[in-house]
């Protein structure tokens, strides 16, 4: 079950300072290490001083909570988070991340607000940019930070082989969030040629390029081709001034019949709309991210930001991929374990019960590690759980033999309490104490044999049993004067014979046994291939649909520019798209080959373990 959603304030995730630059908080570390749940992560971006805050508060239905603040001083310094149970979607945690205000003329070095703006970007689902008035040139040109994302986010470690390679940027739709422009105190009609426009119409007529060559027009066409081809799915709030500008400095403390009827409105559907639409945040390879791989995600792009390094998104995956999977194999051993320990009852009357029981729970903790792990170096962590697996299974199998053991020689102990006594007072060393020896014996193996519950120790126990008397029934042989010297011979090899029989079962039955575990080896290995074949397949499944919806993406945008008379950039759009449909035709042969590499691999590793067991 994924934990719950602790109760918690506004807290620092990443703390901006000049002294010390950019600093993760352990605490907010801590909290995050608490959330197993899916996370819809929100964060809100913009200039200093234009009321992120406040719509966050509303976002998280409290008037209070990140600091408003009444001054032309940035009240938020570095990454707020909040962690709250969603409103819409039960089972999930909405994160909501107030950013630090960009611009503050106070900071004097504002290097780091181009980081905060990568973190917000990188660490959403939904990015909400908030400003002020109008979507103008100049509030086009306050979001010059987009400008700089192809240099400050990698997708890939590796730098790019050849111009024909797709630049990273080609596919920040995988994982930018989507985009939210909320238009704070504005006060314009929305209209457009004299017809009225929706909200979203007026953001994409703000996107809109011009034509022309000059560099005045690249300018201008620049950040609205980037902000078009990164952020895809755009949405655009309006708001109109929220009360007198005497009352701005207290607007958290003004009552609903104080706060403009219409602003209300606006905010209510404003809200409605994150809460109802802000996708779960994932990372390449559709990957679910959890609060706990939420604070790994933090973590790894703050150190790559403190080295001087660019934040690059498939390092970041595979040290979530480390992270998740080592966490993954040690639940799935942690659920083998309670399921033995709990549902299995020592001794088992065979080796094939247990076995069978071992199948079964074995089974469900695969699936438990499949639906945690990620597919990056899974090969390496599967083996790891089933060496971790076997080590437990073979812990089992010697205390069922332990506890089959114990019972047996309790068992023999209480049965032959009875001829102890008669061996005590000499009653065997009679004439004709053989006889009667034989006859108490006779009756003692069958009421052991009929004893339920033994375990799989019961014959060699036996055996340990009567060899241990052997002496015992020869002095008794010698003693009996009833017998002649040709008989005590036979009765001598009878009782030999006896234990040569039983011993000759129970070389048949471990040997039996050494097969069994073998078998039910192989069985494991086959579910461990099955279950990696249909992760890899998954995988593989994803990555095309991913591939598949940049394709779909880009196919949109050059239908746009088309529309809008830019045939050249069009077209350089279309040679993008091409390219993905290449990647996406040779992307499925890949990963099986790939995947077929790995599952050699692992049945090398296998057929080594197996070897050992024989």
């Amino acid at each position: 079950m994924a934990a719950e959603t602790p109760v918690s304030e506004p807290m620092c995730l990443i703390e901006n300072s000049q002294e010390k630059g950019l600093v993760i908080h352990q605490e907010a570390l801590r909290v995050l290490s608490e959330i197993t749940q899916p996370v819809v992560v929100v964060a809100i971006a913009g200039l200093y001083r234009t009321g992120k805050s406040y719509l966050m508060n509303r976002l998280a239905r409290e008037r209070r909570g990140f600091s408003l603040g009444s001054s032309v001083q940035s009240q938020t310094k570095g990454i707020w988070m909040w962690c709250l149970p969603h409103p819409c979607q039960p089972g999930h945690t909405l994160v909501l991340l107030d950013t630090e205000g960009l611009g503050d003329v106070e900071k004097g070095d504002t290097q780091n607000d181009m980081w905060i703006f990568v973190l917000a970007v990188l660490l959403s689902s939904t990015l909400i940019y908030n400003s002020k008035g109008t979507i103008d040139q100049q509030a086009m040109e306050q979001l010059h930070y987009v400008l700089k994302l192809t240099e400050l986010v990698k997708l890939k470690a590796a730098p790019q082989s050849s111009e024909d390679e797709l630049k990273d940027s080609d596919k920040f739709i995988l994982f930018f969030p989507t985009f939210v422009w909320a238009v704070r105190d504005f006060t314009l009609q929305l209209r457009r040629n004299g017809q009225p426009i929706s909200e979203d119409q007026y953001l994409e007529n703000a996107l809109k390029l011009k034509a022309g060559t000059s560099p005045e027009i690249q300018r201008y066409n620049q950040l609205r081709e980037c902000i078009r081809q990164f952020f895809p799915g755009r949405k655009c709030f309006v708001f109109c001034p929220p009360a007198n500008w005497r009352e701005m400095d207290r607007l958290q403390e003004l009552q609903d019949d104080e706060i403009d009827a219409e602003f209300q409105k606006q905010v209510e559907k404003f809200c409605c709309h994150i809460w109802e639409t802000s996708p779960v945040k994932t990372v390449p390879g559709g990957h679910i991210i959890t609060g706990i791989l939420l604070g790994k995600l933090a973590e790894t792009y703050v150190e790559a930001i403190r080295s001087g390094a660019v934040p690059c998104v498939e390092s970041a995956v595979l040290a979530l991929a480390e992270a998740q999977n080592t966490a993954a194999v040690t639940e799935a051993v942690a659920l083998y374990q309670a399921l033995m320990a709990q549902r299995v009852k020592l001794p088992t009357e065979t080796l094939e019960e247990l076995l069978e029981l071992h199948s079964q729970y074995e089974k469900e903790m695969l699936e438990l590690f499949m639906a945690r792990a990620f597919e990056d170096d899974i090969g390496t962590f599967q083996l790891q759980l089933l060496h971790q697996v076997e080590g437990k299974k073979e812990k089992f199998l010697k205390d069922n033999e332990q506890a089959s053991r114990e019972k047996c020689e309790a068992a023999l102990r209480h049965l032959s309490q009875g001829m102890e006594r008669q061996i005590r007072a000499g009653v065997y060393r009679a004439p004709g104490g053989y006889q009667l020896f034989r006859k108490d014996h006779k009756e003692l193996l069958k009421r052991y044999r009929e004893l339920p519950g033994k375990g799989v120790k019961a014959d060699a126990v036996l055996l340990e049993f009567l060899q241990g008397r052997k002496k015992l029934v020869e002095n008794i042989l010698t003693t009996d004067l009833s017998l002649t010297q040709e008989e005590k011979k036979m009765k001598s090899a009878q009782e030999q014979n006896e234990i040569d029989e039983l011993k000759k079962k129970v070389q048949r039955k471990e040997e039996a046994a050494k097969n069994q575990k073998l078998q039910n080896l192989s069985r494991s290995w086959d579910e461990y291939t099955k279950c990696l074949r249909k992760k890899l397949h998954l995988s593989s499944e994803i990555q095309l649909e991913e591939n598949q919806k940049m394709i779909r993406l880009k196919t949109e945008e050059e239908e746009a520019l088309r529309r809008e008379g830019f045939d050249e950039k069009a077209k350089d759009m279309q040679m993008v798209k091409e390219k993905l449909e290449e990647e996406r035709k040779s992307k499925r042969d890949k990963i099986l080959r790939v995947a077929e590499l790995i599952l050699s691999v692992l049945g090398t590793a296998f057929g080594v373990i197996r070897f050992l067991r024989i």
